[in-house]
């Protein structure tokens, strides 16, 4: 329902366009806000209007209007004064008032609707017989997650509500405590309309860029966004939602270094975050042996093999952007070899490496979260 401060704001800008001294009452005879006071006997004046069957009366220099909504009696608007046309004037303002009322219902109804939506709490026939009353299509859309770490959540839910690219077709909602969603309709992407999916997921990556630089920005408040595939079904939102928590809890513990994650780009990572934890211990003893080796606690030695990684393996390409002579990473290599049993040098045990550093990313923030 319409904030206390948002009636007290229309009646305020009422009485300055006509003059008028406004108050709104509760079903139960009690203000709720008002301009000014209007006097000891009107609470007893709106009781016997809200008794009696008429929808508008006068009584002395006073206007009585009962605000209905779905035939209950929502507020009752009264104003005092003698104006040109005060009658009439009140009519309006009772008239704007009760669009006001019904724009934030439906605004509520939509906001229930997607946050039962995306947590699946809806039967698909209900799903869509509420939609076609809420005038809600099926469109393309895909969703975004944008994990706010329990810091400012409201305040930047109001800021993605208020970001210039939103349209009718979108959402923006919370389902917890520590992120705010954005269904985002994508209908009038030019790379949807042409099917060109690379283009396609340029254009989402770009939208979620937006969204943690337009929040850090704005807000101070450093996020990280993932979202999911675009679906086209109403009942499909929440399989995107899904998608996209997920994109953030993976990448969470394998690509922590990003802000933003798209769950179609997770690669291996979503396949080691499935593994069942004794298929991830069994395998890292295999590879490890009963010791974790610490040159993976070795920041030097970890940041030399990411680089020898970004380079494919090329010894002279590394050697060169580390800063160092050839001869020095070879050593280097061959040292992270006698520790970790570990040739990377060879593709082979370079990409048993990779996977058993992720496996055990994975054990590690599964046994963190306990």
């Amino acid at each position: 329902m319409l904030s206390v401060q948002k009636l007290l704001s229309t009646l305020n800008e009422i009485k300055e366009i006509s003059q008028l001294e406004l108050a709104l009452f509760q079903p139960n005879g009690k203000v709720v806000v008002e301009t000014a006071a209007l006097g000891d006997e009107i609470e007893q004046v709106v009781a016997q209007f809200l008794e009696a069957e008429l929808s508008e009366e006068c009584y002395q220099d006073y206007q009585l209007y009962k605000i209905h909504i779905e035939s209950e009696t929502e507020y009752v608007l009264v104003t005092r004064g003698t104006v040109d046309n005060g009658f009439v004037i009140g009519k309006m303002a009772a008239s704007q008032i009760r669009t006001l009322i019904l724009s934030k219902s439906e605004e509520f109804d939509r906001n229930v609707f997607i946050q039962n939506v995306l947590l699946g709490n809806m039967l698909t026939i209900d799903m869509f017989s509420k939609a076609k009353k809420l005038h809600i299509e099926a469109k393309p859309r895909v969703t975004y997650v944008i994990d706010t770490g329990n810091k400012n959540t409201d305040l930047v839910m109001e800021l993605v509500k208020n970001l210039s690219n939103l349209k009718a077709g979108d959402f923006v909602t919370t389902v917890d405590e520590h992120s705010v969603v954005l269904v985002k309709d994508v209908s009038n992407f030019e790379s949807h309309i042409i099917g060109n999916n690379v283009e396609m997921e340029e254009e989402l990556e770009g939208i979620a860029m937006s969204l943690v630089d337009s929040l850090h920005m704005e807000a101070m408040v450093k996020v990280r966004v993932g979202y999911g595939n675009v679906v086209t079904q109403i009942q499909d939102i929440a399989q995107s939602f899904q998608e996209a928590k997920m994109a953030l809890q993976v990448g969470k513990v394998f690509y922590a270094e990003k802000d933003t994650i798209s769950y179609g780009k997770l690669g291996i990572g979503r396949l080691i975050y499935q593994l069942p934890m004794s298929l991830c211990n069994m395998f890292i003893k295999e590879v490890f042996g009963d010791k974790i080796p610490d040159v993976l606690e070795d920041e030097e030695a970890m940041s030399t093999i990411g680089k020898f990684f970004e380079n494919n393996l090329n010894i002279s390409e590394t050697a060169r952007q580390l800063y160092v002579h050839r001869n020095t990473l070879v050593y280097r290599l061959e040292r992270i070899e006698k520790e970790i049993g570990l040739d990377i040098r060879k593709f082979d045990d370079a990409m048993t490496f990779r996977i058993a550093v992720m496996v055990l990313a994975h054990v590690k923030d599964t046994d963190n979260s306990k």
